[in-house]
């Protein structure tokens, strides 16, 4: 029988798939369900300073006293961060798999603080979701980018821990981005919140929150390419898996593991175990024994021709569409 064991930010996985961030890692009911359909690991639900500041202002909404701004801020934050450490430690002591924690924060003061206490926790790593919407059109690049430099250096310096960073595909140069970022680990790609407009009601709506099959067409080139480009960092996936042979795909691209999400949302959990099975009978009928034998098979570095990674290739096989 195939061999699905893998490593991702130096935690041993039974195999590459692994539940994402979401309303699915929200609970020991849930995590404990995803174990037992055979997830490798999971992301728990993110923590989200913006949330938390939200009901902090919600509470102390009416008072004009500094004191009472002041501790009601303490009183949420506090209470609210304190939820969440007590997911990780239940968590860890009910599952066997590699507990991932997520923080979702828009200040570099507040992440080194929130990570630390998640790794007192118990919490196997933490996944970083980082997005700074670079809106100023005077401000050179480089100032959006230093935030994301300075925080990673931060956490190095604070965390014992592994830590990935979840990461969008909207960087001038990504592979320079991540190669200058140098963490442990990237995720490739965060699914953030988009806009819609509703034209009869003309009110803002969010767009499709999950994803879809074809949506893996990005992160699989970045994945292909970055793995091949940027040394000592794994890679996780993200965005687009839908299936078995998505999973494969990645694998073959030179991903460390998988994250999926949608597709449970869709299948629900017992899904999990559809995926993986289809994995197992693709390396059978390959006749791989264990991931490691054809991971990165197809990486932008072992093929013949790289340049079906690039943009240059799209007018190749477009010109013939009619």
């Amino acid at each position: 029988m195939s061999q699905l064991e893998t490593t991702y930010l130096g935690l041993k996985l039974k195999n590459p798939v692994i539940v994402g961030s979401s309303g699915l890692t929200s609970s020991i009911e849930k995590i404990k369900k995803i174990e037992k359909a055979g997830a490798g690991a999971i992301v728990l639900k993110s923590i989200f300073e913006e949330q938390i500041k939200f009901e902090a202002g919600k509470m102390a909404n009416g008072s004009d006293s500094p004191e009472a701004l002041d501790y009601v801020n303490f009183y949420v934050k506090n209470n609210t961060l304190q939820e969440y450490l007590d997911l990780i430690k239940k968590a860890k002591e009910e599952v066997k798999i590699p507990i991932i924690a997520s923080i979702n924060c828009v200040s570099s003061k507040e992440w080194t603080g929130f990570a630390k206490s998640i790794e007192e926790a118990g919490a196997d790593a933490v996944e970083i979701n980082v997005f700074v919407l670079p809106n100023d059109r005077n401000a050179p690049a480089e100032k959006y980018e230093n935030i994301y430099f300075e925080l990673a250096e931060k956490l190095k310096s604070t965390l014992k821990i592994p830590f990935a960073f979840k990461l969008g595909s909207h960087f001038s140069n990504l592979t320079g981005f991540i190669q200058k970022l140098n963490v442990p680990g990237v995720v490739l790609f965060n699914r953030f919140y988009a806009p819609d407009i509703d034209i009869d009601n003309f009110k803002f709506t969010a767009a499709e929150v999950f994803s879809s099959p074809s949506d893996i067409r990005n992160s699989l080139r970045w994945v292909g390419i970055i793995s091949s480009k940027v040394s000592k960092m794994d890679i996780a996936a993200s965005t687009g898996v839908h299936d078995g042979k998505a999973i494969i795909k990645q694998l073959l691209a030179g991903a460390n593991a998988v994250q999926v999400c949608s597709a449970i949302y869709k299948n629900g959990i017992d899904y999990l175990e559809t995926m993986i099975k289809e994995v197992e009978d693709w390396m059978s009928k390959h006749g791989y024994n264990n991931i490691d034998e054809f991971r990165g098979k197809m990486s932008y570095s072992n093929i013949d021709d790289p340049l079906v990674y690039e943009r240059s290739q799209f007018m190749k096989y477009f010109s013939s569409i009619q």
